[in-house]
């Protein structure tokens, strides 16, 4: 069963662009909104939108408010995803391809 983001939720998923060293993902969804399990290696996470989400992978969840404009490294990790704020969720996430990615391993969420 595949994790990609853009195959398991691809009403909030886009790739936007492509080569062989990145992906870039758009990501959007409105308040309420969830997401399915999905999976993400090592990526740098930009907000284009303020948002309060709730991240979740087994008993471990987190719940972070970001502000438009910010940027984020993000460890690989599994997890899935709600907007719990009020406001819709806008984001673009540049995947790294090849370094220290591969299994999920990091911090939940944004670091």
């Amino acid at each position: 069963m595949s994790l990609d983001p853009a195959e398991t939720n691809p009403d909030f998923y886009k790739v936007i662009f492509e080569n062989d060293r990145v992906r870039v993902l758009e990501y959007q969804d409105q308040p309420g909104d969830a997401t399915t399990t999905h999976a993400h290696p090592d990526s740098v996470m930009i907000t284009l939108s303020s948002f309060r989400r709730r991240l979740v992978h087994g008993d471990e969840q987190r719940d972070v408010d970001l502000e438009t404009g910010t940027v984020r490294w993000l460890d690989a990790q599994v997890h899935r995803g709600e907007n719990i704020g009020d406001t819709p969720s806008h984001s673009i996430f540049i995947e790294l391809k090849e370094g220290a990615g591969g299994e999920a391993k990091g911090t939940l969420g944004p670091s």
